[in-house]
């Protein structure tokens, strides 16, 4: 009989700890050899493979299969190293029953599974089957647990960014910047600069650096959509966002200051939104999500009269009807009604605590302000020194360049931190006293 070899390793453990692809093979070869099977094919999965690759691997398998109805065995270590899910079992389950013949063999668990297998056989399958399934459920679980922590210490988990290098094995991987000679580092660097000048939209941006030898791998300029991703990145200014959280801390090397990188998000807001706001035709446009299902509230034109309703897009959500956008202004005035304090006496307590909540602000930034200035004058200090060792002939030139562009890297990131601390310290309170001043005057 004709039979397929399915060979699976799922981590760098496995493959250390006797599971190795050759181990697996030699096992099941001589299992085929014992049994008088004629091996046809062999299907492997190393422990590098992704996810979407092990899937591939498993479906080609199922796919050579069907094409070669006279293979009708399949042999393999252990149910988990032919699958872990119950949706890739229904599919096994689904060949076998098409044909008598067919057979599962597990050669370590000493299971075969067939169309006709007693019912305990196939509850040893089952039982099998879950525990493999808690198995990766936990392997995941693992995983996700040791990329928070990774974030926690400022570490990003994610995937490769441009500029960047990955030093050590998967889940223990840090980056620093790439200095070696075909680095994008200088280009993503310089991206940000030319786009902080103003001269530039992202276009010309993107057309600018190919010129001067950005290209992708298919020799073209780098896209709109990416070079919008990657100004739009805090990761290249010593920050991180990783599962809808944000870390500020990273503990990666900045390849450019935060002030540089803050400057060109104010620039690409001010673009987008001048660019964006001749079409504001709807009053509640991008402002209104729909209360059953969450989807975002759309509007159109229909007789000349504004009409919203649910997209209801990928859900089973009842709200199908639409509503005229006199009609749904009502209910928002009725909400903006509920916002006014009509006690006189609640208003100026209101008043009050946002005084001394500014207090505080002011209080908090005065102590960061003074923590930065002794940070300068310290950073300051050494320059001078540094300085004074070069005239001494303590250091090389090229040392004493290479400290001074550090300190003055370190001063111009303090420099804008401070700037950042004067702005926020003076407009907390009008903020903070204007959003309650508009929420009384709503309607």
């Amino acid at each position: 009989m004709n039979a397929v070899l399915y060979i699976r390793v799922s981590t760098k453990e496995q493959a250390e700890q006797g599971y190795s692809l050759s181990a697996q093979a030699r096992l099941l070869i001589e299992y085929a050899e014992r049994k008088a099977f004629r091996v046809t094919r062999k299907f492997m999965v190393p422990e590098s493979a992704s996810g979407k690759q092990e899937r591939k691997t498993f479906l080609e398998m199922l796919e050579f299969l069907r094409s070669n109805p006279e293979t009708k065995l399949v042999l393999c270590e252990k149910v988990d190293r032919i699958t872990r899910n119950f949706k890739d079992a229904v599919k096994l389950d689904d060949w076998l029953n098409e044909d008598e013949a067919r057979q599962l063999h597990f050669v370590k668990q000493n299971l075969v599974i067939h169309k006709n297998s007693k019912s305990y056989d196939k509850f040893q399958w089952d039982i099998y089957l879950v525990l493999a399934r808690q198995y990766s459920n936990n392997l995941s679980e693992e995983a996700r647990k040791g990329l928070e922590e990774k974030a926690v210490q400022g570490w990003y988990p994610g995937n490769h960014k441009k500029g960047y290098k990955a030093i050590g094995s998967v889940g223990r991987k840090t980056w620093v910047i790439d200095s070696s000679p075909n680095s994008e580092a200088p280009f993503v660097r310089r991206a940000f600069e030319l786009y902080d000048t103003g001269e530039h939209t992202i276009d010309t941006l993107r057309r600018k650096l190919f010129e001067e030898g950005w290209k992708t791998k298919a020799g073209t300029p780098i896209s709109k959509t990416e070079m919008h991703n990657l100004l739009t990145d805090c990761f290249y200014c010593g920050e991180f966002d990783w599962k809808e959280k944000h870390f500020p801390q990273a503990s990666h090397p900045p390849l450019i200051s935060k002030e540089l990188f803050y400057s060109v998000q104010e620039r690409i807001r001010r673009k987008l939104t001048g660019k964006y706001r001749k079409h504001d035709k709807f009053l509640f446009k991008d402002l209104i999500k729909c209360g059953e299902c969450g989807r975002s509230v759309v509007a159109q034109v229909q007789k000349g009269h504004h009409y919203y309703r649910c997209t209801h897009y990928g859900t089973n959500c009842s709200q199908r009807g639409y509503v005229r956008e006199e009609e749904l202004e009502k209910q928002v005035i009725c909400l903006l009604d509920g916002l006014e304090v009509k006690n006189t006496r609640i208003v100026d307590w209101i008043r009050k605590a946002l005084k001394e909540s500014h207090a505080q602000e002011a209080q908090y930034h005065d102590v960061a302000l003074a923590e930065l200035n002794r940070q300068f004058t310290i950073i300051q200090k050494r320059l001078d020194a540094l300085y004074d060792d070069k005239l001494d002939g303590k250091i090389t030139d090229a040392m004493y360049e290479k400290k001074f562009q550090q300190c003055s890297q370190e001063q111009d990131n303090i420099l804008g931190a401070t700037r950042r601390h004067k702005e926020a310290n003076i407009s907390y309170f009008e903020l903070g006293a204007n959003i309650f001043e508009l929420s009384q005057k709503a309607r």
